[in-house]
């Protein structure tokens, strides 16, 4: 579902208001626009009512502060997250380099599509362990990237220790989340870049990837490593079958 601000027919909604049984819709997505113009921290519960269209009270027949309302809108933006990261990932395919790629551009297209998600998400100060279902939509995307983090794993080089997945996972998304809030996002935030954040974040991870062993070359280790019988893979890093 597309939350974005309908310019054309958003003129006149206060005067119009809602019915019963689209208010908290209404809410989420005047909250959304609130949080493109102005920061998940920029306006009130009643803000968020006044652009609806209804009385300052009737967001609490949905919600039980703008807390609340706001962790509805990240949980969300999760959710879509995930599914663009998942579909990214395809499960490593055609093989595990490539996949890791599209989940990087994946990753950096969200942020600069999806702002006020992206915002919601990362920069509104809602602890996710205090809510569990938000919790929930985070770690499954987070899943993701800890999914290809453990494939690269593998590629290790003969003789070289493999690194912790979860280390990994973890960096990655660090490069990743700082080139997106930084350079890659679609919003005034957005710094200049004299490169594209595609390849900024592609040579971070590779210059990465290197201080950790790994050859120059990741396609042909990683065309050498998925040619092996899944016999020859053992313990985590074992390859599914």
């Amino acid at each position: 579902m597309n939350w974005r601000k309908d310019k054309d027919k958003d003129d006149g909604r206060a005067e119009r208001g809602y019915h019963h049984g689209n208010l908290k819709e209404a809410l989420l997505q005047a909250a959304l626009d609130l949080i493109s113009k102005k920061g998940p921290a920029g306006f009130t519960f009643a803000d968020a009512a006044r652009m609806a269209g209804v009385s300052p009270a009737a967001p609490y027949r949905h919600f039980r502060d703008r807390d609340e309302l706001i962790a509805s809108i990240a949980q969300r933006g999760f959710e879509q997250f995930e599914s663009v990261l998942t579909q990214a990932w395809d499960d490593g395919r055609p093989d595990t380099v490539t996949a890791f790629e599209r989940v990087g551009k994946a990753y950096l297209a969200f942020a600069r599509e999806e702002p006020a998600f992206y915002s919601a998400m990362f920069e509104s100060g809602l602890p996710p362990d205090a809510n569990p279902t938000l919790m929930a939509a985070s770690e499954r995307a987070f899943a993701i990237i800890r999914a290809a983090a453990e494939r690269l794993a593998a590629l290790a080089p003969p003789g070289q220790p493999r690194p912790p997945a979860m280390m990994m996972a973890l960096h990655i998304w660090s490069m990743s989340h700082g080139v997106a809030s930084l350079f890659g996002r679609g919003d005034a935030a957005r710094r200049k870049l004299p490169m594209s954040p595609e390849d900024l974040l592609e040579a971070e991870v590779l210059i990465y990837l290197r201080g950790l062993g790994f050859r120059t070359d990741l396609r042909a280790d990683a065309a050498a490593a998925e040619a092996k019988p899944a016999s020859q893979f053992s313990g985590p890093w074992a390859k599914p079958k």
